[in-house]
């Protein structure tokens, strides 16, 4: 038995669309069924359920998926793509994509320089004026 949680997405008739937007943004990613109702496919790795529920609910900020990136180009290309073709940009990192979905596009660094004791919180202060992050401005805090 496979007991692998996942979340599960509730689309306005999109999951599919939806499905294929992220298999072509994140790397080792895959469509694994379709049968109409429901679109399961990996994201590097992780599974999630696309379900075409209809239109009774919409995505918000309370749920959001974190991509920690190693370096400025992963964000730069997280960020670029998931704020595309009607996607929005928010403070912090935080953008939705043009399904609705959050998405925060963090520095993987970012925790260990918020937690350092001379700089955590110059470092809090610099991104706090940012949409996308600037590694080089949070490593200069």
């Amino acid at each position: 038995m496979n007991n692998q949680i996942y979340p599960c997405l509730w689309f306005d008739g999109q999951a599919r669309a939806a499905a294929d937007f992220y298999c072509s943004v994140f790397p080792n990613s895959k469509i694994i069924i379709d049968n109409g109702m429901v679109v399961n496919f990996e994201l590097n790795g992780q599974l999630y359920m696309g379900l075409n529920g209809g239109d009774m609910f919409k995505f918000n900020e309370a749920v959001s998926f974190v991509i920690p990136c190693d370096d400025q180009q992963e964000i730069d290309h997280y960020w670029n793509k998931l704020t595309a073709d009607g996607g929005q940009e928010s403070m912090c990192g935080w953008c939705k994509d043009k399904f609705g979905v959050s998405w925060q596009v963090v520095p993987a660094i970012l925790g260990k320089l918020m937690s350092d004791p001379e700089k955590g919180q110059r470092v809090v202060q610099a991104f706090m004026k940012m949409r996308k992050f600037d590694i080089d401005t949070l490593l200069t805090a």
